[in-house]
């Protein structure tokens, strides 16, 4: 089992890189760099690419709508060129909010233009014939009627280091799930807990993979979460740390009556807590609706506790088809970082 991890840069971006080569040297496997509404992923990629030797290095995740897909593929090929074939295109729709209130961009068909923009991306790669693309929401050259009728089909003048580089969609709705079963060549569900998992997405997640074709080859599922190993009462108190985190989802990411992350919250069978900690988040009552958050949610899907009790939860992981985990280490410092991904890496085999 591959390990990765979401790295930040609140710190800014030289005290990231430095943290991506502790990583890298403890035994990391990937790492995923965000975009919301802060710095673009890409710059803090290449920075990394740059720096590193092995590790992989993957946006977590870049908008559909903030870019084309043939800039959403040239970025990729650009990162896969400077990281000698390590970079990882991570996809995703964001929401609504972002998407239209942030980049004046309708949120608009989000699987559709997934969908289409998967496609794009690998034909660019591929580089067999110029691009020619007559999908639903995109058309590639743009129509005479659309435009000045002079655009043309092209090849990218590049020759990417790897005509097939891989793609991660982080997708939660039933029919995104499918898609990214059928297309992608890694899944990233948010909020993945093992045990119930399969009740949520194993349908969708069949629907898409009896469409898979052979040369996709498996599908990676990238889940996991908080990371402490230690004795019970030493690691207890930090699964507390995630119910902020999962306090903000489930109950600010998105309008009351639209948010992907409740809605899931609610698939799982916490649809009385899904709704308190909304009202409460929505009230700005944040402390209180980040105590709203199970318990039991919070230990379950978590990875705080000692080497046996890892074991076990790794193993829940794996049999919910989890191929990469996903991990966010606590430790005092650096070193403490590297010797936690260290022993994981052991433990997960």
């Amino acid at each position: 089992m591959k390990l990765s991890m979401q790295i930040g840069y609140s710190g800014g971006f030289a005290q990231s890189v430095e943290k991506v080569k502790a990583l890298e040297s403890a035994g990391m496997d990937i790492v995923y760099v965000a975009e919301a509404y802060g710095y673009d992923a890409p710059t803090l990629m290449g920075y990394m690419a740059a720096e590193t030797e092995s590790i992989q290095i993957a946006s977590g995740i870049l908008p559909i709508y903030t870019r084309t897909p043939s800039l959403l593929a040239m970025t990729a090929a650009g990162l896969d060129e400077l990281s000698g074939g390590r970079a990882i295109l991570g996809l995703g729709t964001s929401g609504p909010q972002v998407i239209e209130g942030f980049h004046g961009v309708p949120y608009t068909a989000p699987v559709g233009r997934t969908r289409e923009v998967i496609d794009i991306c690998r034909k660019l790669w591929a580089r067999e014939e110029p691009l020619v693309h007559d999908g639903r929401y995109y058309q590639l050259p743009l129509p005479e009627d659309e435009g000045t009728g002079l655009g043309k089909a092209l090849k990218m003048i590049t020759h990417p280091v790897r005509p097939r580089i891989p793609i991660h969609i982080a997708s939660l709705g039933p029919k995104n799930v499918q898609m990214t079963a059928e297309l992608a060549d890694g899944w990233l569900p948010i909020l993945f807990h093992p045990q119930k998992a399969r009740g949520v997405w194993g349908d969708d997640l069949d629907i898409g993979l009896a469409k898979r074709t052979p040369d996709l080859g498996e599908l990676d599922v990238i889940a996991g979460g908080l990371l402490c190993i230690g004795k019970e009462e030493d690691v207890a108190p930090f699964r507390g740390l995630m119910s902020g985190i999962v306090a903000l989802y489930v109950g600010g990411m998105g309008a009351r009556e639209k948010n992907f992350y409740n809605q899931l919250f609610c698939r799982y069978g916490y649809e009385a807590e899904a709704k308190q900690i909304q009202d409460l988040y929505l009230d700005g009552k944040k402390a209180e609706a980040a105590q709203a958050v199970p318990q039991s949610f919070l230990e379950e899907t978590s990875l705080c506790g000692d080497e046996g009790y890892l074991t076990e939860r790794i193993a829940q992981y794996r049999e919910a088809g989890v191929t990469v985990l996903n991990i966010e280490p606590i430790a005092g410092d650096l070193t403490g970082m590297q010797e936690t991904v260290a022993k994981v890496k052991e433990i997960a085999g």
